[in-house]
């Protein structure tokens, strides 16, 4: 026994604001024991505000929250942890970011009608993000480069489906069934 570790897998769900990133996340969490983290969090109160005012991140803003959750994942790859995170990472350049944590980060792209997420968006109570954004997102997304790890789901399918779609996609092994009494 040469006392190496598994390798580590990081995945991040990315797609514009309603498009599910946070479902699905969870699910493959719960599915996988991927270590969760919510890019949203990471996000300093000032942008929380500024965003919430329908004002959209500059790139200038941006930087530092994809430093640190690039950071965030290298550490938990260090530790020998897996993670799926969630991230608009609407842009090739962001995306370069993240994968200046650990080197193998796949993307799994969330994309769907914009009218469909849209009405996501209205219905959507609790989140600073306003649907006022969304447009500005849709025109500034880059989708994956055939280059780049990972797959795109089609958001129309329901939240299970796509969280088992994303599993099978990846290649993401699950979690041993708890036996029963």
């Amino acid at each position: 026994m040469t006392g190496e570790r598994p390798p580590t897998r990081h995945v991040v769900v990315m797609g514009v604001s309603g498009a599910g990133k946070t479902t699905v996340a969870r699910g493959i969490s719960e599915l996988t024991g991927l270590r969760f983290a919510e890019a949203d969090e990471f996000h300093t109160e000032a942008h929380v505000a500024q965003m919430r005012a329908g004002v959209p991140l500059t790139d200038a803003d941006r930087w530092p929250w994809l430093r640190a959750l690039a950071g965030w994942m290298a550490d938990r790859h260090a530790e020998g942890v897996s993670t799926v995170l969630t991230c608009s990472a609407l842009k090739r350049v962001y995306r370069d970011v993240l994968r200046q944590g650990p080197a193998d980060v796949e993307f799994l792209h969330l994309d769907g009608a914009a009218e469909l997420i849209r009405d996501r968006l209205d219905r959507r109570v609790g989140h600073y993000m306003p649907a006022s954004l969304f447009d500005s997102q849709r025109a500034i997304l880059e989708h994956l480069g055939p280059d780049e790890a990972g797959v795109v789901l089609e958001v129309a399918a329901p939240p299970e489906e796509l969280v088992r779609m994303a599993i099978d996609r990846l290649g993401l092994p699950t979690r041993a069934p708890v036996a029963g009494p």
